[in-house]
């Protein structure tokens, strides 16, 4: 499987606001990791299970991480860069995550340590017409009248095929495996930690 871990901190850049809630305060963060039966509540989740899963395993116990904002997609517009894939459709996804510690969202080196081990595990996966990439941003964390800036991880993952079933398929597969390569992570981390 190809990941790959980028830094994108500039200005213009995207960065996230936690808690975060739409401007019409129809769509919000859910703290999935103190209460996960608002796993309800995220809409995407409801038409896909295994995202629900990849959501249920990052914000357990076992995982230093939790989330903060999910999407899926399907597209048939694939970049020159996709191309060595030889599809047509792509199923693609984005989850935002956040190291559950205080102290680690604070930490860059944290960020770039847990981004490129990430990396280094998944490309020891079986190899798929699967992509994922992990990009350190800017977080502001409000807690009341405070804010802190720290950082966040989003994480993408496009699987691709000759069809839109194929596509998904392959987008199941890898998402399992990064799941399984993010709570390894977590263990190890928790480890060096005790």
């Amino acid at each position: 499987m190809q990941a790959d871990w980028s830094v994108e901190l500039g200005a213009d850049d995207d960065r996230l606001e936690m808690p975060w809630a739409s401007p019409d305060g129809s769509t919000r963060y859910f703290d999935l990791k103190r209460q996960p039966e608002l796993l309800l509540q995220v809409e995407e989740a409801h038409h896909n299970h295994e995202l629900g899963e990849f959501l249920v395993g990052t914000n357990s116990e076992h995982s230093v991480l939790e989330t903060a904002k999910c999407d899926t997609w399907l597209s048939n517009e694939l970049s020159d860069e996709e191309a060595i894939y030889q599809a047509v459709w792509k199923f693609g996804s984005y989850v935002d995550l956040l190291f559950t510690d205080e102290e680690l969202r604070f930490s860059f080196g944290d960020h770039e340590r847990f981004a490129d081990a990430a990396c280094k595990l998944l490309s020891r996966a079986p190899e798929i017409s699967a992509a994922g990439e992990f990009i350190i941003r800017r977080c502001a964390y409000h807690a009341g009248a405070e804010s802190k800036d720290g950082f966040y991880i989003t994480f993408y993952l496009f699987g691709y095929g000759a069809d839109e079933d194929e596509a998904r398929q392959r987008w199941n597969i890898g998402i399992k495996l990064v799941e399984n390569a993010l709570l390894q992570l977590s263990a190890a981390e928790k480890r060096a930690r005790a």
